[in-house]
């Protein structure tokens, strides 16, 4: 019995000295646990007579007891210790002044694109999506690109493996043939987003571009429409001053066809033309096939190069800087 007190003693003190949850942890196995002086007292008490065994059951009854009380005590005061060490650590001073952060911006693409859809949403137009892997018979035949022609060569287009006749879209004009097949006139969409070709990259190459392609289809839509638009357009990005001309050109899903030039006036008097999109009538051959009468029906359509007007807006001399993703670069604009 004089064990038992003396062993009670040490645990007390030992679990009064504890200065962490840990170090308590440790004092419970030590006194407690399965190989504890506790658990040997236990085990003999087979060796003892019954006097002496209620005895000694009466008084390990009594130490657990006592070191469950001081356990549970010192348990509940190392725990709000933690609690305030952990709060003090992390404490805010709520009146120091925030990290300044320089402020992220769009990148140049996103920028000229989201200006020059908000000239066209602002005559009207409404903007149309479609996916970039495409059905051969949104991306040619719709558009009157004949079997034969030299665009649906492998050498120009990408085609998806392990599909029959998909590709990586060439244009945005897909987009057209799909909004012409499921929605009558008067039609007025803008078609923004991601083109691929078969193009070696260089300085003004990319395999990997962007457009924004528009169509109007109405009674009695003229070149005139076509010429009124682009000129509001040119005037809206460049400059109220600009002007436009038109060359004749050809496109398969246009007729007649027209490259369109926008004039600048450069440093010391120099001035002259530059080419920023491709445009025409819709071919009637076009409205046929996507199910709208040639007879009642014309349309114009247009397609522009966001590149294009991003470096000719900012004086950019080499498309891959577009695409290089070189912070110095980008925080220019």
């Amino acid at each position: 019995m004089s064990d038992l007190e003396a062993l009670q003693h040490e645990a007390l003190t030992a679990v009064d000295a504890a200065d962490s949850l840990d170090e308590l942890d440790r004092v419970r196995v030590r006194f407690t646990g399965k190989r504890s002086q506790l658990a040997v007292l236990q085990k003999g008490m087979r060796e003892l007579s019954p006097e002496e065994r209620r005895a000694r059951g009466q008084a390990l009854n009594a130490f657990r007891d006592a070191f469950q009380a001081a356990y549970d005590t010192r348990y509940q005061q190392l725990q709000a210790e933690a609690l305030r060490s952990r709060l003090e650590a992390e404490r805010l001073d709520l009146t120091l002044p925030p990290r300044r952060l320089p402020p992220g911006r769009p990148h140049l693409l996103t920028q000229v694109e989201q200006e020059m859809l908000e000239v066209f949403i602002g005559m009207g137009y409404r903007v149309a999506e479609g996916p970039e892997a495409e059905a051969g018979s949104y991306n040619f035949d719709l558009l009157n690109i004949e079997p034969d022609h030299p665009a649906r060569q492998e050498m120009d287009t990408i085609y998806v493996d392990g599909f029959d006749d998909v590709v990586l879209r060439t244009h945005t004009s897909p987009v057209q043939a799909r909004v012409m097949t499921t929605s009558p006139p008067p039609i007025a969409v803008v078609c923004p987003g991601w083109t691929f070709r078969a193009d070696a990259v260089d300085a003004t190459h990319s395999p990997v571009f962007s457009q924004v392609e528009g169509l109007y289809v109405d009674e009695q839509v003229t070149m005139a429409d076509l010429r009124g638009t682009l000129l509001a357009f040119a005037r809206a990005m460049f400059g109220h001053d600009r002007d436009i001309r038109l060359r004749p050109s050809f496109f398969p899903f246009t007729e007649p066809s027209a490259e369109v030039d926008v004039s600048f006036h450069g440093p010391g008097g120099n001035h002259g033309w530059l080419e920023i999109l491709g445009a025409g009538m819709v071919d009637p051959n076009v409205l046929d096939a996507c199910g709208i009468d040639p007879e009642r029906y014309s349309g114009f359509a247009f397609g522009i190069g966001i590149e294009r007007v991003a470096m000719l807006r900012h004086d950019v001399g080499d498309i891959r800087e577009l695409f290089e993703a070189d912070a110095r670069f980008l925080a220019r604009f």
